[in-house]
């Protein structure tokens, strides 16, 4: 089991404008592999909550600050959150999100210079009667050669229907001379017949 830490009282990040999007976290200073950053913190509710708070709010803006704890709990970074709610999107990301203890924190996926803008992968799920344009809603602008060009996670992949090959049934006795011309007779009936 991995050891519990908390992050530092005074986070090593700054808020400011970003080239990714809007406003983005940056490095005050480096940051080493697996360094605890700072807590996601806002106000908790649960999922239905939510969903009521955001759903006069035009389908096609995705802006939130909402992160799912588990299946009852939704932190909203809107209301009382803190400088967690501005790290942006990546597909190529040097943080990640780890729930532990039913807490948000981000982490340090590798060494982080100072200056540079901090990022996570939403890994936003994708939903049964998602519209059309989904993934034009959860643009993903991180700029990344890998990127999905979208925040949401890639769709589950079509399973591929496996042919099985069937076999012939074993046979238990030779065919004989006069088996086989009863067969080749029964086929030229059938053709005459069909024409």
């Amino acid at each position: 089991m991995a050891k519990f830490t908390e992050p530092p009282a005074s986070p090593p990040i700054e808020v400011r404008n970003s080239p990714v999007h809007g406003r983005g976290v940056f490095a005050t200073r480096k940051i080493a592999k697996g360094e605890r950053i700072i807590e996601y913190l806002g106000e908790r509710v649960s999922h239905q909550e939510a969903d009521r708070r955001y759903e006069s709010k035009d389908a096609n803006d995705a802006h939130t600050f909402l992160f799912i704890v588990d299946s009852r709990t939704v932190i909203d970074a809107g209301v009382d959150g803190n400088d967690a709610r501005f790290f942006n999107q990546s597909c190529a990301p040097n943080c990640e999100s780890a729930v532990a203890r039913g807490r948000v924190f981000i982490d340090a996926l590798r060494a982080i210079e100072p200056g540079e803008e901090l990022t996570y992968d939403y890994q936003i799920y994708r939903e049964a009667g998602d519209p059309e344009n989904i993934d034009e809603v959860f643009v993903c602008r991180c700029g990344a050669p890998q990127c999905r060009g979208t925040m949401l996670w890639p769709p589950e992949p079509k399973k591929k229907r496996r042919r099985v090959k069937r076999q012939a049934a074993p046979r238990t006795q030779p065919r004989t001379a006069k088996k086989k011309a009863a067969r080749r007779g029964v086929a030229r009936k059938k053709k005459r017949v069909r024409s």
